[in-house]
């Protein structure tokens, strides 16, 4: 699959929660091609920032005309995206990285994980998966982005921190007081979230994709900015390292060390 570098105009942005903000991309080129689980990278329209700001696909749209991000306000960059307004042009280059294997998924019982700000990208995995799924979403407190989106498509089970809506604590949490069960694991949400869902996937024998959340510089897996302790040596580093960008940011649980 070949990554494109285009100009995509922006469709629409709105505020979804404090310093969370979603935006419609018309993007033909890379939404046609676009799988859940990648991400594309966005350009400042300042040239002192040379670097892009990478952000997770939320929604591809199916007949390939747009994409949609919802991302976190977390530097000058997307300080500078909050503010873009309908008809407003960006460059991107994308889709960059690999997916979930959704056709993996095929008839098997699943579970969608979210945390924070890795919960954008589960929504688009859900919306790819059939059969028997459902989504456990975790937040800091009551400001529940995205949580309506996925309850139109399946079941959801809400994990809060501060214990304002759903089960008080984290999503691994949350599974264990539904008692929910699963043939299959997909997330994404912090390491420390990422850690406890691999080792919990081990303990009961559930195969489980992460999909890592790292710093990025080129998105290309050129520069090794973003790698990623595995089992198996990397061939562009011989070390024993994943480029997160490049390699991922989607693994087999048991292919990383985290």
């Amino acid at each position: 699959m070949a990554k494109v570098k285009e100009t995509a105009r922006v469709i629409c942005q709105e505020q979804l929660a404090e310093g969370v903000y979603s935006m419609w991309l018309d993007t033909t080129t890379i939404s046609a091609q676009a799988l859940p689980g990648q991400f594309i990278s966005l350009y400042s329209h300042d040239g002192s920032r040379l670097l892009p700001r990478p952000i997770s696909l939320c929604e591809i749209d199916p007949e390939g005309e747009a994409v949609r991000i919802v991302y976190r306000v977390a530097g000058k960059g997307t300080e500078e995206f909050s503010h873009y307004d309908a008809e407003d042009m960006v460059d991107i280059l994308g889709p960059l990285g690999n997916g979930f294997p959704i056709k993996a998924a095929e008839g098997k019982k699943i579970l969608l994980m979210g945390g924070g700000i890795g919960i954008p990208p589960m929504l688009a995995a859900f919306q790819a998966v059939k059969g028997e799924k459902a989504a456990v979403l975790g937040y800091r407190d009551s400001q529940m982005f995205l949580k309506n989106e996925f309850e139109e498509l399946g079941k959801v089970y809400v994990a809060t921190e501060d214990g304002s809506f759903g089960t008080k604590g984290n999503v691994l949490d949350a599974v264990r007081q539904n008692r929910l069960e699963a043939e299959m694991i997909f997330a994404c949400g912090p390491t420390p979230m990422l850690r406890a869902i691999k080792d919990y996937a081990a303990q009961k024998g559930i195969v489980c994709y992460l999909s890592l959340e790292e710093k990025m510089a080129c998105g290309i897996g050129a520069c090794l900015a973003c790698v990623c302790q595995s089992k198996e040596m990397d061939e562009h580093s011989h070390v024993h390292n994943k480029r997160v960008c490049k390699d991922g940011p989607v693994f087999l649980a048991e292919e990383v060390e985290i």
